[in-house]
């Protein structure tokens, strides 16, 4: 297998900002009821996905996932497989929470924290089958680019996680930035372009797909993989 060489990326600048954002009562009480069955908290350590999920099975992993709706239902309708989330905002983690726990859902798990910790610290190479990094903050304006999450250091983080054949699928509505992934993509030692991911049907879009189509924003999707050996 190609190697990927994955440097720790420099993080003086965090790619997200902390909304306030208001937390219901009932998502109030599923973080604190539904976190000890779903939630990780963050140590600088390995995590053991055989152990955390009780067996053996293809692992996809969403970063930003925002409410989880689009998680959420993955997760219920892919039985066979286990997933994992990251995300900062308190509320969306227990929208998502309040929606595991009524569907009885068993193969996720979640982490509140810094995604590029998690994968430097958490995630151990070549152990997730899928990553998805779907409508990531495009931080528009030239002089934040520098905020974006998606620039070479991190891609080649999420790509030395991933396994020979796991697949990175990114989507956005801001063509710029499409653009500006498309060619980091191609430049990441072994990542291979793959034929572009199919158009999301209504169950699968996410909130941010949805508002990106109200406006008449092009939705692009990236799909690469890693290479395997020969």
């Amino acid at each position: 297998m190609q190697e990927i060489r994955a440097r720790s990326p420099a993080r003086p600048i965090r790619s997200y900002v902390l909304r306030a954002g208001r937390v219901t009562a009932a998502q109030a009480r599923a973080l604190e009821q539904c976190w000890p069955k779903y939630g990780i908290d963050y140590q600088a350590r390995t995590l053991d996905l055989t152990q955390l999920y009780g067996r053996s099975a293809p692992v996809t992993l969403e970063i930003g996932f925002g409410n989880g709706e689009h998680l959420v239902r993955r997760a219920a309708r892919e039985c066979e497989r286990d997933f994992l989330g990251i995300e900062v905002h308190r509320p969306g983690v227990g929208h998502l929470l309040l929606a595991a726990t009524r569907s009885d859902i068993n193969n996720l798990r979640v982490i509140v924290h810094d995604a590029v910790e998690v994968l430097e610290h958490q995630i151990a190479p070549a152990s997730l089958d899928e990553a998805l990094l779907l409508f990531p903050d495009p931080w528009p304006k030239k002089r934040h680019h520098k905020r974006r999450l998606v620039q070479p250091p991190f891609i080649a983080l999420l790509a030395s996680r991933l396994r020979g054949g796991g697949r990175l699928q990114i989507a956005t509505d801001w063509t710029p930035y499409a653009e500006q992934m498309f060619v980091d993509l191609k430049a990441c030692p072994g990542l291979l372009e793959r034929q572009t991911a199919h158009a999301s049907t209504a169950e699968e879009r996410t909130r941010f797909e949805r508002r990106g189509e109200r406006m008449g924003h092009r939705i692009h999707r990236l799909l690469f993989e890693r290479a395997t050996s020969d």
